[in-house]
């Protein structure tokens, strides 16, 4: 692999998986939509495409002849997806349709495509069950996790009627340095951040803490993306995750750990899902007999990191005010 594109790179993974491309040697272009926030400083090539645009896509590729596809690019959030279904399908599905026909459509050499899934897509799982493997049934229960498993059963799709190169990953809960504040982990560390700059103690406000999730460090994810390209099988499902489930709870207790402020909990009725997942671990013996891969980072580290990140965000944003910058920075 020496040329790759990673749609969606200002998002969370983004950034951390064009680290371990520039690790590695390869020379990666960022694409994103047209007027998304830029990286600072980028050592790489950024591209504003608009990726629901077929014929841009096409032309774009035949241009620029990535070998790989890491298609990042999503509305992801199932959260969020309540509040905007329409918008999360059409996101995740119209993108992944585009690429899927700009690639068949293009001359050989085709890239290979990285769908990244997400374990949204098994839906609930009985708390007696064993940690879900690829066969697992699905049963999203969320407008995102309905699109994400519609895109992966199209990228199979494509790759059973047209031979496209597609693998697919069904990626599990992960965290880290970057993270927005609408995922849990990332909205307890950044309450605080802001509880220890403002007056060292308040209310934290939660939602459901009993919900079980098998967690990642982003580190480690994008390691096992970038070997996924390299070693996984095409037509193949992948779960990345750590095959560990441990409680929402347990995971804020670790940051209340690190903490000096005095913290008061408080579940915020927003805050619950309309419909939750209460257990999500997933079995990643495909993944570890394929590629050898094995998460390498505590999640003490991954959550400390990830306060660290949202003390120094706080404190920026606590300083006077500076000449507006249009560019997200590396985390």
């Amino acid at each position: 692999m020496k040329r790759a594109w990673v749609t969606g790179s200002h998002g969370f993974v983004g950034p951390w998986l064009i680290r371990e491309l520039q690790d590695r040697g390869v020379q990666a272009w960022g694409i994103d939509r047209p007027g998304a926030p830029l990286l600072s400083d980028p050592v790489f090539e950024q591209l504003e495409l608009d990726l629901v645009d077929e014929e841009a896509v096409r032309r774009a590729l035949e241009s620029t002849r990535p070998e790989v596809i890491f298609h990042l690019a999503a509305q992801s959030s199932a959260g969020l997806s309540f509040e905007q279904p329409w918008e999360t399908l059409q996101v995740n599905l119209h993108t992944t349709v585009s690429l899927l026909e700009a690639m068949r459509r293009m001359k050989e050499p085709r890239p290979v495509l990285l769908a990244i899934g997400s374990s949204e897509e098994y839906g609930p799982v009985e708390r007696d069950e064993p940690p879900v493997d690829e066969d697992h049934r699905l049963r999203p229960a969320s407008p995102y996790a309905v699109s994400k498993a519609a895109q992966t059963l199209l990228g199979l799709q494509y790759h059973k009627a047209y031979g496209l190169r597609v693998i697919c990953t069904r990626s599990f809960m992960h965290t880290g340095p970057g993270q927005s504040e609408r995922f849990v982990f990332s909205s307890f560390a950044r309450q605080i951040a802001e509880l220890e700059r403002q007056n060292g103690g308040g209310i934290l406000r939660v939602g459901n803490l009993a919900a079980v999730r098998d967690v990642s460090d982003v580190r480690d994810v994008a390691r096992a993306y970038c070997e996924l390209v390299e070693k996984g099988e095409p037509g193949e499902i992948y779960n990345v995750c750590s095959g560990r489930g441990f409680t929402i709870e347990e995971g804020l207790k670790v940051l209340r750990s690190l903490s000096k402020a005095e913290i008061q909990v408080e579940v915020d009725p927003a805050r619950l899902r309309p419909l939750d997942v209460p257990v999500l671990v997933g079995n990643p013996s495909r993944l570890r007999e394929r590629l050898g891969w094995v998460p390498s980072t505590a999640i003490e580290k991954t959550l400390g990191d990830l306060l660290e990140f949202w003390r120094g965000r706080i404190r920026a944003e606590s300083s006077p005010a500076k000449p507006a910058d249009a560019k997200r920075r590396f985390p």
